[in-house]
């Protein structure tokens, strides 16, 4: 087997699970490291043992691989991954709205998304790094995402695009935490609320119906920030009039987000049926913040398809042209 492949579909695998971003950073780093080694160092047992970015289970992986077998490591975790879903709709998914990269929180480079977007099939994504405010996952100035744009959509091919975006902080007032006129050049835009969870139902209220009114927002993600397992903890979901909100997004032609994460669950069922009865459009997105993360796309689609949303309603089954012509 290929070692570069048996480190890259360990890393995935590991994303996939969400395990701690730093084991599956270590192989994708070891897969950078072999592939740009001579063959005379690859060869050499001992200097690449030595070699920066192999440490000894990567080097395992790798020696066994040489060795024409498929490492130990990838078999226990072929194993022990759970199974993807399989739905009708998540056949007809065409793409994703919400991503992340190593230019805020996420785990690796544009370019390393944009591949394992391809490589599910995707006819495009949207990068969507953080905005100023959230200092904790190195959101983008106005400098940095001007900076972005033109590289995100250098990835798009005759048969892929990449979508410019950001996902934008909600500013307890409603307002949006960047530069309106920027925000205005991007492809995508989600609006999310990501401090101040518990504020009380009728500002968060005002705050989120703010929010979905401005003409700059497609999509409002994950929203009502709850968690629901894994490693951060549980986190109660916010309070607000759903129903006020979903009517605001109906009317201004804003998706309402199924976010994919199994932590998330985003929005509970009985949300997801009030924005079914409202006339809403969803957008089932992964909120990936590594390769691994695009497939989580598979519970999603479970989930949706089991709350009866109607394939037609969700612009991720559009194709390029509709949804570009939806979000401008």
């Amino acid at each position: 087997m290929d070692p570069v492949a048996a480190l890259l579909e360990i890393a995935t695998l590991l994303e996939r699970e969400r395990v701690s971003r730093y084991r599956a950073k270590a192989f994708r780093q070891a897969a950078a490291t072999l592939q740009d080694l001579p063959d005379e160092v690859r060869g050499d047992p001992t200097r690449l043992r030595a070699a920066k970015g192999i440490g000894d289970s990567t080097f395992a992986v790798i020696r066994q691989a040489q060795a024409g077998e498929i490492p130990e490591y990838l078999v226990e975790l072929r194993g022990e991954v759970e199974p993807e879903r399989t739905s009708l709709l998540r056949a007809k998914l065409r793409g994703d709205l919400h991503s992340h990269t190593d230019w805020s929180d996420g785990t690796t480079s544009i370019a390393t998304m944009a591949d394992a977007a391809r490589a599910l099939g995707h006819e495009y994504l949207a990068i969507t790094d953080h905005s100023p405010r959230l200092k904790i996952a190195r959101g983008l100035s106005a400098e940095r995402l001007r900076e972005q744009i033109p590289l995100v959509r250098a990835e798009s091919t005759a048969t892929f695009t990449m979508f410019a975006g950001i996902e934008v902080d909600i500013l307890d007032d409603g307002a949006l935490d960047q530069n309106a006129a920027l925000l205005g050049e991007l492809d995508i835009v989600v609006a999310s609320v990501h401090s101040k969870l518990r504020m009380e139902s009728r500002p968060m209220t005002k705050r989120m119906l703010a929010a979905v009114s401005n003409p700059r927002v497609n999509v409002l993600g994950h929203c009502t920030g709850r968690l629901v397992q894994g490693e951060r903890g549980m986190r109660a979901q916010s309070q607000f009039d759903a129903r006020a909100v979903f009517d605001a997004c109906a009317e201004h032609g804003v998706a309402v987000e199924i976010n994919s994460r199994p932590e998330r669950q985003d929005p509970p069922d009985d949300l997801i049926a009030i924005a079914l009865d409202a006339g809403c459009l969803f957008s089932l997105d992964s909120d990936a913040h590594a390769p691994g993360h695009l497939s989580l796309l598979d519970y999603g689609a479970e989930r949706a398809e089991q709350a009866g949303v109607p394939p037609e309603r969700i612009v991720t089954t559009w194709g390029v042209e509709r949804l570009r012509a939806w979000a401008e």
